[in-house]
């Protein structure tokens, strides 16, 4: 179990390292009972004659029984602890596999925001190009302007110049 607390996630390993711990309590607990239960089979009990030799028998099976049950209850506290560490091992790979399928998406969002960040540099040069151009026309437009108004200021003194001299010049 030691070997399989390694592998085991985070989350798990420390409920999975008190549930060992409490496992290993118990089976010191049965192995201290087991020790300290008398099978009547020692010297001390051979010359003893006061309860005949069904009580004998009687409390070894008694004895027996005791340690079965005890047996027992060890081997379901080992196959729940079996069973537990085996549905840590299912939830470990589900996450397992969960996390792979998340960084998967989370590469495939990344792509997507460098083509994305390659478009608005592309769309900001296009914007610079742009406003350079209409600058550049804004000025045209002025200058047309300005050489316009001056042109029909032009047309207007030769014209009034012509009228003066046409008309109120005296001859």
């Amino acid at each position: 179990m030691e070997e399989e607390l390694k592998y085991a996630p985070v989350p798990f390993r420390n409920q999975m390292m008190s549930k060992i711990r409490a496992y290993r309590r118990d089976l010191s607990m049965f192995q201290r009972e087991m020790r300290s239960t008398d099978l009547g089979l020692g010297r001390g009990n051979q010359g003893d004659t006061k309860y005949g030799i069904f009580a004998t028998e009687n409390e070894q099976s008694t004895n027996l029984q005791s340690q079965r049950v005890l047996l027992l209850q060890g081997t379901d506290s080992l196959n729940r602890a079996s069973e537990s560490i085996e549905r840590s091992h299912r939830i470990a790979a589900e996450t397992d596999q969960i996390g792979t399928d998340i960084i998967e998406e989370l590469g495939e969002q990344r792509e997507q925001l460098e083509r994305t960040k390659s478009r608005l540099v592309n769309t900001s040069e296009n914007l610079s190009k742009s406003r350079k151009i209409l600058r550049s026309m804004s000025r045209r437009v002025t200058t047309n302007k300005l050489l316009l108004s001056i042109i029909i200021i032009l047309e207007l003194a030769i014209l009034g110049g012509v009228v003066y001299f046409k008309f109120f010049r005296k001859k």
